[in-house]
């Protein structure tokens, strides 16, 4: 398959959103802008893009029993294809999927465009799900250029992807939009990879859990229930950039993301949610970042566009197991 050129969505940005509320927590558990202390930690610092951000690593703790480590007990993989591909590549794509050998123990999912989803369906092996990239807020209608829940679990969609920053931050959708999206999307079956993430600019002041609660709030205050959500953390910095965060910088947000779960909505909740990481993810770096405690898979970009690269990315459920 040709080489696939997509406009990231970092080059498009200049300013940040508006700023957003903290939130309070027991004095178990302290954040500050990036920080996140606890009395028992290693506070070796991580440097970031400057002298004055720093993340603390940890001592590893005991894994949550990796392979149950959510309600279905598996590693979740999603390929987001956004704008991309013509018939032609995205058959040869489908092809090379559907000759790749995955682990077993992994919930698949590629998300195509719009208008190839039929033929995704209709050609790609059973192993691995469909989602939409984008879904309306309601019944369908008079809404001109929208897809609704309805015509996409009559094509066969099981997934949709809400949220995701260039939703955000390109076409303007707002924290309690997506959340109306999400709970409808559930409301009618349709399973959900809810996106949150933050701009480099609000990272560099020390915002990232300030944005990604408020989005989490978000969601929160409407969906019915958690067990059809997968979380995917996916900082606005490095989708599309080449940027990707370490281990432990990815890992930091995902355990303060499960910590919000546990004090806002429920401590099963908490557990059983999967919380995959997006931003760069390829087949070179995905090992490292799968042997993280709280990473439980990914949502990957340009690298789902490569079947053989995909593959590698579903496979790095070893380095997990590995980790456990």
């Amino acid at each position: 398959m040709a080489a696939v050129t997509s406009t990231s969505l970092a080059s498009q940005l200049s300013t940040p959103k508006a700023t957003t509320p903290s939130y309070s927590y027991s004095s178990a558990t302290q954040f500050s802008g990036l920080r996140r202390s606890f009395s028992n930690l290693d506070h070796s610092p991580q440097p970031f893009f400057s002298s004055n951000l720093r993340i603390s690593s940890s001592p590893r703790k005991p894994c949550r029993g990796i392979v149950a480590m959510a309600g279905s007990g598996k590693f979740f993989v999603g390929g987001n294809w956004k704008c991309n591909g013509t018939k032609d590549s995205i058959s040869k794509l489908v092809s090379d999927l559907n000759s790749a050998k995955l682990e077993a123990d992994v919930d698949v999912v590629v998300a195509p465009p719009f208008v190839y989803l039929d033929q995704v369906k209709n050609s790609l092996t059973d192993r691995i799900e469909i989602s939409a990239q984008n879904s309306w807020v309601g019944k369908g209608g008079a809404f001109t250029g929208e897809i609704s829940v309805e015509q996409l679990k009559d094509i066969g969609c099981n997934w949709v992807i809400l949220g995701h920053s260039e939703r955000r931050h390109v076409i303007g959708e707002d924290d309690q939009f997506i959340g109306k999206k999400a709970a409808y999307a559930l409301s009618q079956g349709l399973k959900v990879i809810a996106c949150i993430g933050e701009l480099l600019q609000e990272r560099e002041a020390g915002k990232t859990f300030d944005v990604c609660f408020q989005q989490m709030k978000a969601f929160a205050d409407a969906v019915p229930s958690w067990d059809d959500v997968v979380i995917a953390y996916e900082p606005v910095w490095a989708i599309g950039t080449g940027k990707v965060a370490t281990p432990l910088q990815a890992q930091e947000v995902h355990i303060a993301v499960r910590d919000w779960l546990k004090k806002n909505v429920s401590a099963e909740v908490a557990s059983k949610t999967r919380i995959i990481y997006g931003g760069s993810v390829n087949g070179s770096n995905c090992s490292e970042l799968a042997k993280q405690e709280d990473i439980d898979g990914f949502l990957v970009g340009g690298a789902s566009l490569k079947g053989p690269e995909f593959a590698v990315i579903v496979n790095s459920v070893t380095s997990k197991k590995v980790a456990a």
